[in-house]
């Protein structure tokens, strides 16, 4: 991908966002929010079980919300209540999934999305060998301390990383998973004895610029109150481009804090 602006970079990134909220990518640039029905595109992110009940996502500018048409009247009251970027936390957030709750639904996912910086990005040094990784090298690293690099329920999606090695040890990794035709994502992992040496960000912005020299554009997502991480996008030369709340089940939300 040569001389890949910033400018295009929010481009492809808002015509995936387009794809998975079922939207114009012209509505994440509106001032009022906007509310669309949700539907399955075999184009979105692979990892997303749509249709939606509600995700909110905005770049900033409004909220666009994709939706299940009967929940429509709860999402509008409530964006159309509270300011955008109050909308995505509490105390406000507690008013969507109060209402939701009684149709077993609530409040799940919360997450910052970064995409790369063209005008900071580069390779960051490392006083470990780095070594470029592909597919058929991750058979045997789907273990607990490689799990953010690498996703074993989506093998198939991890294509590309980043390794850091002390002599033959692997003590980084970085690795990135298609999600979708134009956008890979990136997720790292440190050995706990290796951290605070400027590992991970020398991983994330190498895993970056290859990703980029294969003609996709890298993501990065966390938290936002995984400050670890976030910072760790900020100085691999990352910044914060969009944010995204979804609206899940309340049995998945049981079962995911281990009450089922």
């Amino acid at each position: 991908m040569d001389a890949i602006t910033n400018k295009k970079i929010l481009q492809i990134a808002m015509e995936q966002s387009a794809i998975d909220s079922n939207c114009n990518v012209e509505d994440f640039l509106k001032k009022e929010n906007v509310v669309v029905e949700s539907k399955a595109n075999p184009e979105a992110r692979r990892y997303l079980k749509l249709p939606h009940i509600c995700d909110l996502t905005s770049y900033g500018n409004n909220i666009v919300a994709t939706i299940t048409e009967e929940y429509r009247e709860i999402v509008e009251h409530y964006i159309d209540k509270y300011a955008m970027e109050h909308c995505f936390e509490t105390p406000n957030m507690h008013v969507l999934n109060e209402a939701f709750r009684p149709y077993g639904f609530g409040v799940c996912f919360m997450a910052e999305y970064f995409l790369p910086d063209m005008n900071v990005l580069e390779a960051l040094p490392c006083e470990y060998e780095l070594r470029v990784l592909t597919q058929e090298d991750f058979a045997e690293l789907y273990k607990p301390e490689w799990s953010n690099a690498l996703c074993e329920d989506r093998k198939q999606l991890d294509v590309l990383g980043v390794g850091a090695y002390d002599n033959d040890k692997l003590i980084g990794l970085a690795g990135c998973s298609a999600d979708c035709d134009t956008m890979w994502q990136i997720g790292i992992d440190v050995l706990p004895e290796y951290r605070k040496q400027g590992i991970a960000s020398a991983l994330t912005s190498r895993l970056a610029l290859e990703i980029l020299n294969r003609g996709k554009v890298p993501f990065y997502c966390c938290a936002w109150s995984n400050i670890k991480s976030a910072r760790n996008a900020i100085k691999s030369g990352f910044h914060p481009a969009w944010v995204q709340m979804t609206v899940k089940s309340l049995e998945m939300i049981d079962e995911m804090n281990g009450i089922l």
